[in-house]
């Protein structure tokens, strides 16, 4: 009906988060089946085939046309499904569209298992009128020259309309309680603890955050944050991030090795292990480099135990988050599962008891890497590898028929067209081996390699050999979830040793893994050192620079690639990271702790006018 009516010019539209979560359903990606979503699925899986294939094709054109909000009346009028601030309408980006679609959540979950929202309504000062829904209300209600008429037909409340330009309200009673509402009736009130999360005392100032700023580091004194770096830190926090009280640690960048002389090679662990040596590091620990997303999980082990100690809502017992500090998945269902079996590989490996402690931080990869990085391989890789397949196929057979009528010259032209095309299928062959079909959390693998901190400790004074032995046990205890992360000690002295180090990396990428990353022993590198260095493989390097990136005027142009402001960018934020985690376990209050966080993303985040 929606459809015909706006492709008559009967009816204009804006998309809900709802149709956006079947708009995904529908394209195949994966998404959390609820609130009635599983009734619209099996009514068109129930379709005959034909009709079921044009409906689908037909929903998937009309919901991608649709623009994130409506512009109506000379401006005068806003429409979006979960309003709008003033400085985002009449413009497009992803990130008006979330607003439009999700409105402004704090990241954190009620009791009920429902985002908690943030009311922006209560700051909106602009001049057209916003309508909106989304969110139920008891009342349809104007409020600072907005509306939100959703009143929660749904649960059997209204159905409410707006009249413009009168600005009347009609509205009809539901027919029926088509669902159950997991709120209280209108007007219940919340409690202070549902409010505040139970950490009344820990909220945190945003007026601390909008200026520049620094942070005192026990491994390298005072880490500054420019201005525009933390409004740009500040915007990815404040709309994306977990929240903060989950939030102890994010993960450094790394540095790439020193460009290697080697033809042909751009990186190879030569350089490494003379880096180390040069800086006095006599043992350095070869890490196998898996190709998966970062992730930093913080589990406990009980649900009770999360909530006097994080203030987490009932059921969670911890959270998972990539290395901006946003949920890793979207269903937090995956999260649960994957937290569950965590706890339970701890139980079994005897860890919780003998690190006497009832939470754990770790610093892992999660695999496949196409499971954070749909997006990117869709949009990104393939599209590159899918066109130029196609362009290169075309010239080369423009150029077969051209020699067959007897056109001269073309042999050059011919030699290079070949050779691209064979590096164009060794780039799509690279970034192919690195994924696996994800299909359910089963196919989902954890590979962590630092145990960062626990109750009153961090775990600092091991060294990388320790972290990953120890941590290996959660790969005996569940081999199905985890991975033992490979490693090789070597001797940065030893011309033996050494050998033996670069064999190992030329075995590991020679079968198409990505590389290593080499780290001194112990896991507090010597002053003036870079924490770790990583080497990767000629092939991988092809997904980072391009097909052609090993052409020899290629490879000369990447040689002068400078490691200066990358590496002392990796020291402050391994500095950061050291500082945040030692102020917790010591007990240090939460913007204590959340200022090296947020400077450790400020350093990651491109500057950005403080005043827009």
């Amino acid at each position: 009906r929606v459809m015909d009516a706006v492709e008559s010019g009967r009816a204009l539209c804006v998309p809900g988060n709802h149709d956006d979560k079947l708009f995904r359903a529908l394209s195949g990606k994966p998404v959390s089946v609820s609130h009635g979503l599983q009734e619209s699925l099996d009514q068109i899986a129930a379709l005959p085939d034909e009709a079921r294939e044009a409906f689908t094709a037909r929903y998937l054109t009309f919901y991608d046309r649709l623009v994130s909000h409506l512009w109506l009346d000379g401006g005068a009028l806003v429409v979006a499904h979960a309003g709008l601030t003033d400085d985002l309408i009449g413009r497009a980006s992803g990130r008006v569209r979330e607003f439009a679609l999700y409105g402004l959540t704090t990241g954190e979950r009620t009791p009920e298992g429902l985002p908690v929202r943030l009311d922006w309504a209560e700051d909106y000062r602009g001049k057209a009128a916003v309508v909106y829904g989304h969110t139920p209300v008891g009342e349809a209600r104007w409020k600072n020259n907005t509306l939100d008429i959703d009143t929660g037909c749904v649960f059997g409340g209204r159905l409410t309309a707006l009249r413009w330009p009168e600005r009347e309200l009609v509205s009809v009673e539901a027919r029926a309680t088509y669902a159950e509402s997991p709120l209280p009736p209108p007007g219940g009130g919340v409690s202070e603890e549902r409010a505040h999360g139970g950490q009344d005392e820990k909220l945190l100032r945003l007026s601390d955050y909008l200026k520049r700023g620094a942070v005192e580091t026990r491994l390298m004194g005072r880490v500054t944050v420019a201005e525009g770096n933390a409004a740009a830190a500040l915007e990815v926090l404040s709309r994306f991030a977990a929240s903060p009280r989950w939030l102890l640690y994010l993960p450094p960048t790394m540095s790439p090795v020193e460009t290697s002389k080697a033809e042909g090679f751009l990186e190879r662990p030569e350089e490494a292990f003379a880096y180390f040596a040069k800086k006095g590091v006599a043992e350095v620990v070869c890490q196998e480099k898996h190709m998966g997303s970062r992730a930093v999980v913080l589990v406990c082990r009980t649900p009770e135990i999360a909530r006097a100690k994080f203030g987490a809502s009932p059921g969670e017992r911890g959270i998972i988050v990539t290395r901006t500090g946003r949920p890793f998945f979207d269903d937090p269902a995956w999260t649960n599962a994957l937290l569950d079996d965590t706890t339970s590989a701890l139980e079994t490996s005897g860890l919780w008891d003998e690190l006497s402690t009832d939470w754990v931080l770790l610093d892992a990869e999660l695999l496949p890497w196409n499971a954070k990085a749909q997006g990117l391989l869709r949009e990104q890789y393939a599209p590159t590898g899918a066109a130029g397949d196609a362009s290169l196929a075309a010239l080369s057979s423009v150029l077969k028929l051209a020699k067959e009528r007897g056109v001269s010259g073309l042999d050059e032209v011919s030699t290079r067209t070949e050779e691209r095309h064979e590096a164009l299928g060794k780039y799509r062959d690279a970034y192919r081996r690195y994924c696996w079909h994800v299909a359910s959390l089963a196919d989902v693998k954890l590979a962590p390699f630092h145990l960062l901190a626990a109750e009153g400790q961090t775990f600092f004074d091991k060294g990388h050999d320790w972290h990953l032995g120890t941590l290996a046990r959660l790969a005996e205890a569940n081999p199905a979830r985890f991975i033992a992360t490979p490693s090789l000690r070597v001797s940065t002295g030893d011309p033996e040793s050494v050998a033996a180090g670069v064999s190992w990396w030329e075995a590991r990428t020679n079968a198409g893994g990505e590389g290593m990353v080499v780290k001194p022993l112990d896991f507090l590198p010597p002053g003036g050192c870079q924490p770790a260095v990583k080497v990767r493989g000629k092939e991988y390097l092809r997904i980072i620079y391009g097909p052609e990136y090993d052409r020899p005027e290629n490879l000369m142009r990447l040689r002068n690639r400078g490691l200066g402001g990358k590496r002392a960018l990796a020291s402050r934020e391994f500095a950061l990271g050291i500082e945040g985690l030692e102020r917790f376990t010591r007990g240090d209050s939460l913007g204590r702790v959340h200022e090296c966080v947020f400077a450790t993303l400020a350093l990651e985040s491109e500057p950005i006018d403080p005043r827009l």
